[in-house]
């Protein structure tokens, strides 16, 4: 098995264990969701609110497992998948560090949710950077619109350009520690504009490859 599997399961099997055990200290009604300034404004029963992210993380395990099979590029996928793999490892991961937090919180620990998510979620942009500059075109992983999954050099040249604009979102995500009521937009805002610009640019790469040819 491979080290990747191994440390999934492990933190699947530790946010199981973890519920487990405080499931008897959860309140009734779990806070599940907190916003931008770190209040709690949602709430969910005990029992979603012990077990959802670990039954999340079994489904997407299952469905990261189920892409490189039934993908009709599986082949390009096979050529970086060591990069796909280590991204699965850093999605269940940071699942894992939310569920942590979620329990954490309602067994009397009052985190500070909007800063403690933000390393985690730094992290995450930043090597969704370094997969989407190593990715090969296919139908699932990367940036996947009408031009890029059309030409490969489309792909190519959309996918080092927002690898590297997803490092800097993720980078920029840190500076929002400093700022703890605007944290949230130090996020969301980078990673929107990046999410707008890939699209539009692989539009124009589309259009400049058509007038070339």
């Amino acid at each position: 098995m491979k080290k990747t599997s191994i440390v999934i399961i492990l933190f699947i099997l530790a946010a199981l264990a973890i519920s487990i055990y405080v499931y008897p200290q959860l309140p009734e009604q779990v806070a599940s969701h907190w916003n931008s300034q770190g209040e709690v404004d949602g709430y969910m029963p005990k029992f979603w609110g012990a077990f959802l992210m670990p039954l999340i993380s079994i489904g997407m395990l299952l469905l990261f497992m189920t892409i490189p099979r039934i993908d009709p590029l599986k082949k390009n996928i096979e050529k970086f998948r060591k990069y796909f793999d280590t991204f699965i490892v850093f999605m269940l991961g940071f699942l894992f560090y939310i569920h942590l937090l979620t329990i954490l919180w309602n067994t009397g620990y009052e985190l500070s949710m909007n800063i403690m998510i933000i390393p985690a979620v730094a992290a995450l942009f930043y090597y969704c950077g370094v997969l989407i500059e190593n990715a090969r075109r296919n139908w699932f992983i990367g940036i996947r619109t009408p031009w890029t999954l059309s030409s490969d050099n489309v792909w190519r040249k959309t996918h080092k350009r927002g690898g590297k604009l997803f490092k800097i979102a993720g980078l920029i995500a840190l500076i929002g520690l400093a700022f703890q009521k605007l944290a949230m937009w130090f996020v969301l805002i980078p990673v929107l504009s990046v999410a707008g610009y890939t699209i539009l640019y692989s539009y124009l790469e589309f259009q400049k490859e058509n007038k070339k040819s």
